[in-house]
């Protein structure tokens, strides 16, 4: 084994050079010395995994290992490296003739393969990019740790001081029954705030009901709530207990409470004020005992001033009001949020993805997130999904984050361009309105085909002249179509 200390300093990346050739071996640790690392050599797994060992205090950053040699050979040594010694990046090295066992390392771990002989450049590109792997699962650790002294509130993932302060308010208010209100953008996770103040609650154990008023149709939001009784309403074939009869003795959770209907507004107030109500059709009074947390992804006081939400319904319910910050606004704690669905998603689907690429990371970190949390957890998820090696690139994520525009908003790749001419990028407006300017495109460059005549261009466009006529007036072209079409000549006398 050649010794690491002789000629490079203590800072430099330490590498391991695993092949029973000692030429092969020896050559490529001078070559990698001459670029500023420090390598010893192994002449199997066995020696190598011995090395790895003796190095506790200075780890081994790299290994770049031959995948035939005796006794260890390179898929062994792969595996004992991932198992304990997960930090140390291994690059494989393998003949021509053995490709296929050098695609099979990259699947089971390896970040990279090379094919023998080796070239300079190669083992050099591939060394510095490995580097960087490597350096980018040392702060996955810190991330991890990190994630560990802030992930105290269920699932939540925070260490930004605006989430913090969230965290503390629900410690603080979660043991007593006032009524709490959550507001944030949509995706924020005020279902998983709601969830952890019934779970720190005297109520644990009771049920916790959830109703989300924006998914229910107007006309059965009430019935869902409260409950009916036979013939209340057509269709109404049997008596039916609401969630909350069913939330008695736990907490009843009220999501998109901006969407509750003005009739459900002034039975939810009495219920809230005095614990009972009546089922849909029925007289009979039902008592129930449970915690109300609501929350809305509008702001309850605007609503009120525009007269769309009750006013006396706002302050009953906006006692404790627990505000979630947007993602955009927290964009320290994207890094925290990639490690938890990054694992998360690896348990689920049994993939071997470890981190995101420089500029994968760089990518999310600028991203606004309209979508905030929720849209952050389903490109992780795709990224995992679609990534075919540990390390998650640009390209698995999704479009809209891979060419968001200048201001981190969402982006979608250009449309390439037709022998016709070019044709735009969709610059986010609704649907109806981008097909407005290919279509005028259309309709002018078919009525200067045929002269600006109306009848030939209305049957080459197989549309009737109202149609065409009506087209001309909604895209401002009745000046042009007036001074271009062709007039008839006067019949001779």
């Amino acid at each position: 084994m050649s010794d690491p200390t002789q000629t490079q300093p203590d800072d430099s990346a330490l590498l391991l050079v695993v092949d029973d050739d000692p030429i092969v071996a020896d050559s490529l640790a001078e070559l990698l010395s001459e670029h500023g690392c420090r390598a010893c050599t192994a002449c199997d797994g066995a020696e190598a995994m011995g090395i790895l060992r003796d190095h506790a205090s200075d780890p081994i950053q790299l290994i770049i290992a031959d995948l035939n040699m005796p006794r260890m050979d390179g898929m062994e040594l792969l595996k004992q490296v991932r198992k304990n010694h997960p930090q140390t990046v291994l690059v494989a090295i393998t003949g021509y003739g053995t490709i296929e066992q050098a695609v099979e390392a990259v699947k089971a771990g390896a970040f990279d393969y090379l094919t023998k002989p080796i070239v300079d450049r190669e083992i050099l590109q591939t060394v510095e990019r490995a580097l960087r792997q490597q350096a980018l699962m040392a702060e996955n650790v810190h991330l991890r740790d990190k994630l560990s002294r802030h992930q105290g509130l269920g699932s939540m993932v925070g260490a930004d001081r605006k989430m913090q302060r969230v965290f503390d308010l629900v410690e603080a208010v979660a043991e007593t029954r006032t009524t709490v209100l959550i507001s944030g953008e949509s995706g924020t996770g005020k279902s998983l705030i709601a969830r952890a103040i019934h779970e720190r609650s005297g109520r644990a154990d009771g049920p916790f009901i959830t109703m989300a008023c924006g998914s229910i149709p107007e006309t059965l939001l009430e019935s869902e709530l409260f409950g009916h009784v036979k013939g209340a309403f057509t269709g109404a074939e049997s008596d039916k207990p609401g969630k909350l009869l069913a939330a008695d003795g736990g907490t009843m959770f009220i999501d998109e409470i901006n969407s509750a209907t003005p009739a459900l507004q002034v039975k939810l107030l009495r219920a809230l004020q005095e614990r009972q109500f009546e089922p849909v059709g029925s007289s009979q009074t039902l008592k129930v005992d449970c915690r109300f947390i609501l929350a809305s992804n509008e702001s309850l006081s605007v609503l009120v001033r525009d007269g769309r939400f009750r006013e006396d319904l706002y302050y009953r319910i906006n006692v404790v009001n627990v505000e979630l910050p947007p993602l955009r606004q927290r964009g320290g704690d994207i890094p925290l949020l990639v490690t938890h669905f990054l694992e998360k998603y690896c348990r689920e689907t049994g993939k071997l993805v470890t981190d995101l690429g420089d500029e994968a990371m760089r990518a999310m970190r600028s991203y606004r997130w309209p979508g905030n949390v929720r849209e952050l957890e389903n490109a992780v998820e795709r990224a995992v999904v679609l990534s075919p090696r540990p390390i998650i690139e640009i390209d698995a994520l999704p479009e809209t984050v891979r060419y968001q525009k200048p201001d981190g908003s969402p982006g979608f790749r250009e449309r390439r361009r037709d022998p016709g001419g070019a044709s735009a990028p969709w610059d986010g407006k609704p649907l109806r309105e981008a097909l407005l300017e290919p279509e005028k495109r259309i309709l002018l460059e078919a009525l200067q085909a045929n002269d600006w005549n109306r009848q030939q261009t209305a049957e080459q466009l197989e549309i009737n002249r109202t149609t065409l006529y009506k087209k001309i007036k909604q895209f401002g072209l009745e000046e042009l179509a007036m001074r271009e079409e062709p007039t008839l000549p006067t019949p001779a006398t």
